[in-house]
């Protein structure tokens, strides 16, 4: 998604020297059909934007419902934000928001990844087709990746579909989860989760909170009774000798083996199941979606906590990642926050209405959803040990 062109400084128009007819002509029909809700003492050119200054004569989703379909009559989406002492309303050239759907390439990326996460979970189970095995001569071999993949992947489906059913109820226009393959050893789990395309803003700061925390809320209800149940399924044994694979352990899952299996003794650690390691993935993902910074879901959170104050909490946030690299010593993190400053980015799209405050319990649930951060962020998410 692109920033909208919301620039500061923009062109006074209060003189129509070097302005064309057309514009002037769209000026003035805009401003007549803003007078209603807008008592407007400004008026500016930002870019192919208008904008309008000056004092609300109703409440701010109120005048958002009346603006919305007078803009797009004329091509324009409405955005009301407050600069200062000075509400202005935002004429930009979006016109309607309409997702066009194309199901059968969200179908056969899922396809894809059903097939990479299986080759993930064939890997971490030791029975890779033709490489461990004969499929011909032991078929049933065959299904040891799919209890990694069906955890993992029911984790991620979960999870997608929260942002998709409390966008269409918020209605925002967006597209089905576009699932990402990527077959091991390219990528560690078989895939690089999924995202959803979000082809209009957040009508407010809470449609645009409820998406955002819809996703890691539904992707947890999966993930936290399959990490119980196979961790339940799980071992204690003796750390074999030479080199061997250990995934880190967040508050959240140090809990979770605690519970299973107490303290567990020098020289042994916890054997899991697959089902528990596909929860483990689940919960890692999880995490890297609520760092607060840009589209991430942890972004559109801080902005909707934070409003005009998200980009300092993004820059806290790259720093936090940076300082975690450092203490804990692996350069994951460190990569992690280049790929977010490079990809993602600090900034955050605004939601068409910007007055309008967040919950009081919407407020609470951001402050969990921080907590869930901290809890579930392993600090060394992967090391080869031996001994």
């Amino acid at each position: 998604m692109r920033i909208w062109p919301f620039g500061r400084r923009a062109a006074a128009m209060g003189s129509a020297a070097g302005v064309p007819e057309s514009v002037l002509a769209m000026l003035d029909e805009l401003r007549h059909e803003t007078q209603d809700v807008l008592a407007v003492r400004q008026q500016e050119l930002r870019g192919a934007s208008f904008a309008f200054g000056g004092d609300l004569l109703v409440e701010p989703a109120h005048a958002l419902s009346r603006l919305e379909p007078r803009y797009l009559s004329h091509g324009y989406t409405p955005f009301i934000a407050r600069e200062d002492d000075v509400v202005w309303v935002r004429a930009v050239p979006l016109g309607g928001f309409e997702e066009r759907t194309r199901p059968a390439v969200n179908l056969v990326l899922f396809l894809l990844t059903v097939v990479s996460t299986w080759a993930a979970g064939c890997f971490f189970s030791s029975s890779f087709p033709f490489l461990t095995f004969n499929p011909v001569a032991e078929p049933a071999r065959l299904m040891d990746g799919v209890p990694f993949a069906a955890t993992l992947l029911a984790i991620l489906v979960t999870h997608e579909f929260g942002h998709y059913f409390t966008a269409r109820y918020h209605g925002a226009a967006v597209s089905l989860p576009y699932f990402i393959p990527a077959p091991p050893p390219l990528f560690l789990f078989g895939t690089l989760g999924a995202i959803i395309r979000m082809r209009s803003p957040g009508r407010d700061r809470n449609a645009l909170f409820d998406i955002a925390v819809a996703g890691p809320l539904a992707g947890l209800v999966v993930a936290l009774p399959a990490l119980w149940l196979g961790l339940a399924w799980s071992r204690v044994g003796i750390v074999p000798p030479g080199e061997t694979l250990a995934f880190g352990e967040s508050l959240l899952m140090r809990f979770f083996v605690w519970m299973a299996f107490g303290s567990v003794p020098a020289g042994m650690d916890v054997f899991v199941h697959p089902v528990a390691l596909g929860a483990w993935a689940g919960c890692f993902v999880t995490a890297l979606n609520l760092v607060p910074v840009g589209q991430l879901d942890g972004g559109r959170l801080a902005y909707a906590v934070a409003g005009g104050h998200h980009r300092e909490v993004a820059i806290a946030a790259f720093v936090a990642l940076v300082t975690l690299a450092a203490v804990a010593g692996t350069a994951f993190w460190l990569v992690f926050a280049g790929v977010v400053l490079l990809l993602v980015g600090l900034a955050h799209v605004p939601p068409l209405d910007d007055l309008t405050p967040l919950t009081p319990e919407r407020y609470a649930l951001g402050l969990v959803c921080l907590v869930l951060l901290v809890v579930l962020i392993p600090p060394i998410p992967l090391a080869v040990s031996g001994h």
